[in-house]
């Protein structure tokens, strides 16, 4: 097949995109694939295919810093005039994550991995999701959400609504993810700062209740049936799994397997498939839950779609536990992208 490999973008994520995409581009079969690399700079342009090729081949673990592209373009043309076989998005975060990029696909009729452009838009969207969660009558930790505007023109209103809530707070941009632009508040003092944070990434936000729980992640896999992998533990070196502890420090500990039970691996692993299919999601996701100390019982934290695929990134390694090794894990999210769309295809040539 001819895969287009499509990496970057316009988020804060931007580094970690290149080096996902650096990590499977490593992981493909190249004798029985061709790679199209498709590199998108911070300005949401497309780089060349040499630009594109320099930019992936790059011998370091972490992106190198690149703000715009020498030539570049408004598309890859490669996408609308070459032979496309099937694509493998690895932008995360905004404009890449959030069905904008799976939309554009689907107009130009390719096949992609991962998530629709539905389901990517509402697990981009924490707010979203977590009322679809809960409308679903699954599990999850207490919050409230607001906006720019509403921070503007009633602040008070969201301090109270705020002070509802068991301290610590954790304040998020509602659509943006790897930890980025999250503030850990642990006084109502410092609110106003946590939220000017997260207003400088999205217009809208979420504040969480601090929940006293160890942090538990699922990878999902497949589309009508979708499975579960075993359990994978994050351990933060910091106050909370932060952008710096996942990507920067090396300090955080990526358990895999959990020190779980089997019972609690087994309700893990249903409630990763239920919030999975809750979403509407297909191909791919990391389910990532808390298992609450006190209780023991999980809550559903967010959904990522398009998760990492760095060497330290918890899905793949979960899955090559489980017993499917990254080459093969490839091979099969690719298999998934081409029956959905095989599926799709026939729906909309053949109208019930």
């Amino acid at each position: 097949m001819r895969i287009a490999l499509v990496f970057g973008g316009r988020s804060g994520e931007h580094d970690v995109s290149v080096v996902s995409a650096r990590a499977v581009w490593r992981g493909i079969d190249c004798h029985r694939h061709e790679v199209l690399p498709m590199a998108v700079d911070r300005s949401g342009r497309w780089a060349n295919a040499d630009t594109s090729w320099r930019v992936l081949e790059q011998s370091k673990d972490r992106a190198d810093e690149v703000l715009s592209f020498e030539g570049a373009q408004r598309l890859d043309s490669r996408l609308i005039e070459e032979k496309i076989d099937v694509v493998i998005p690895m932008l995360h975060g905004p404009f890449g994550e959030d069905g904008v990029m799976q939309g554009l696909f689907e107009a130009l009729d390719l096949p992609y991995v991962g998530c629709d452009h539905s389901a990517s838009a509402v697990c981009m969207d924490k707010a979203l999701t977590k009322r679809l969660i809960v409308q679903a009558g699954l599990p999850t930790g207490p919050w409230v959400e607001t906006d720019r505007y509403q921070w503007k023109n009633d602040p008070n209103g969201v301090r109270a609504r705020a002070k509802t809530l068991a301290l610590p707070l954790f304040v998020k941009p509602a659509r943006l993810g790897s930890s980025v632009g999250i503030s850990r508040v642990g006084s109502l003092d410092d609110l106003d700062r946590g939220v000017e944070i997260a207003l400088n990434h999205d217009d809208r936000l979420v504040i969480e209740a601090g929940i006293d729980a160890r942090e538990i992640e699922i990878a999902v896999l497949g589309n009508e049936e979708p499975r579960a992998s075993i359990p994978g533990e994050v351990v933060p070196g910091d106050t909370f799994y932060s952008y710096e502890d996942k990507y920067l420090d090396d300090s955080c500990q990526l358990l895999a397997p959990a020190p779980v039970s089997e019972d609690e691996a087994v309700q893990a692993r249903r409630l990763a498939t239920e919030a999975f299919a809750a979403l509407g999601c297909s191909g791919m996701a990391r389910v990532d839950l808390f298992l609450e100390r006190s209780s023991n019982d999980f809550l559903i934290n967010e959904v990522n779609t398009i998760p990492g695929f760095t060497p330290i990134s918890m899905y793949p390694r979960l899955w090559q536990l489980t017993g499917l090794d990254f080459p093969e894990l490839l091979e099969e999210l690719m298999q998934l992208a081409l029956r959905r769309h095989g599926l799709r295809s026939g729906s909309r040539l053949n109208p019930a």
